[in-house]
């Protein structure tokens, strides 16, 4: 009976003929001192959740331990993008988790009809990691990378040469990871599996949305798959001696440009960014850190070249920065090296390091200085910066 029921089921489309599967992630983002986010995609709708466990010696099957579920408004939510915060960390700790996803066959009304559950292997490969940052560290290391558009083998690259399990702290994407967004394949194939198969299921990286980010059908997608400390493209993270201000400069063209179909609102966004700046700079965390690091994609330069997009940006940002005493700003977007710290170049009051298409960011941070070494494609130092 119980074998007819199921061919009847399946013939009337009630429950699928495969088990569910995470197809994509699960990755971190979000991580603070103490919350963090986790995102995967399942094969799918279903019902997720998060287990979490303290990196304390024990097994993870050790107890029951507690789920955190993505949730909407009081009701938890169901689809194939799993978007899960976890919150009551501490400071400076490793925690482990694991995702699972409980694949929903059918709805009619109330009620849910569940199939399989697709979880990760804890029990084969153990279980993925969350590193919360930490004010207290006294040293810390990051990796900056920007306009890949999409091309795995110079991310490869970076990656290899510049990215240490045991050292490096994060990653930055600072922009132009991909040239568009028409869907949501094309950020897995363009850089997400491949930041998932080196790191990004145990160390968090951080999105700064370039130009390209903003366009495409997907675009408008963007925050469901780069979730922020304040649910915005700009954000602040503090970790070890540094305060980092991630800024959004939206396009690069006016807006009233016709390859933005009479959708850009950019001007208007970026003067609403600044007055959340202008409390950002106040703050005490940013006052009170040894260093300031801005990221931004496109560099706030002086020059008759520059679009509008960065000169308005520079009007934008740079008044407010320049009485916050910042260390460095990080930029990309023109594929070229150049470094900018006198009045001829630049209107900041702080260097500016625009990193090209073809070589990533290696960063050191002290108590005596911030070290920045420029690493091509072939693991050489092409360039090297010290900031105090």
């Amino acid at each position: 009976m119980r074998k007819l029921l199921t061919c009847i089921a399946l013939v009337c489309g009630i429950y699928s003929a495969q088990a569910i599967k995470i197809i994509h992630g699960p990755y971190l983002q979000a991580v603070t001192d103490t919350e963090a986010t986790v995102v995967w995609v399942t094969d799918t709708n279903a019902l997720s959740w998060v287990e979490v466990a303290p990196d304390d010696g024990t097994h993870f099957y050790y107890k029951e331990r507690p789920k955190f579920y993505q949730t909407r408004f009081g009701k938890r939510t169901i689809g194939t993008l799993h978007e899960v915060r976890i919150t009551g960390l501490e400071p400076g700790k490793q925690y482990r988790y694991a995702v699972a996803s409980k694949e929903v066959l059918a709805q009619k009304g109330p009620r849910i009809h569940y199939g399989n559950v697709a979880s990760t292997n804890v029990y084969r490969k153990g279980a993925h990691t969350i590193p919360t940052l930490n004010p207290a560290k006294e040293e810390i290391e990051f990796v900056v990378m920007n306009d890949v558009h999409s091309k795995i083998d110079k991310m490869e690259a970076y990656l290899t040469h510049c990215f240490q399990k045991e050292k490096t702290d994060m990653v930055f994407f600072n922009g132009d990871m991909v040239s568009d967004i028409p869907n949501e394949q094309v950020l897995f194939d363009g850089f997400l599996d491949t930041a998932v198969k080196h790191f990004a299921s145990n160390t968090p990286f951080y999105y700064v949305r370039g130009n390209h980010e903003t366009r495409g059908k997907g675009a408008l997608k963007f925050m469901s798959y780069f979730p922020t400390p304040t649910a915005k493209p700009y954000y602040t993270i503090n970790h070890g001696n540094t305060f980092f201000i991630v800024l959004d400069g939206g396009e690069d063209k006016p807006d009233s440009n016709i390859e933005y179909y009479e959708t850009a609102a950019y001007d208007s966004y970026r003067k609403e960014e600044a007055e959340w700046l202008k409390e950002v700079v106040e703050s005490e965390a940013c006052r009170n850190a040894k260093y300031r690091v801005v990221l931004l994609h496109m560099p706030t330069i002086k020059g008759s070249k520059l679009w509008h997009g960065a000169r308005h940006a520079t009007e934008c940002f740079i008044p407010i920065l320049n009485k916050a005493n910042i260390t460095v700003m990080l930029c990309g977007h023109t594929h070229k090296y150049s470094f900018h710290n006198t009045p001829e170049t630049t209107e900041a009051a702080f260097p500016i390091l625009v990193n090209s298409n073809s070589a990533v960011l290696k960063a050191n941070v002290t108590s005596s200085c911030i070290k920045i070494d420029v690493v091509d494609l072939e693991g050489k130092v092409v360039k090297s910066h010290l900031f105090k």
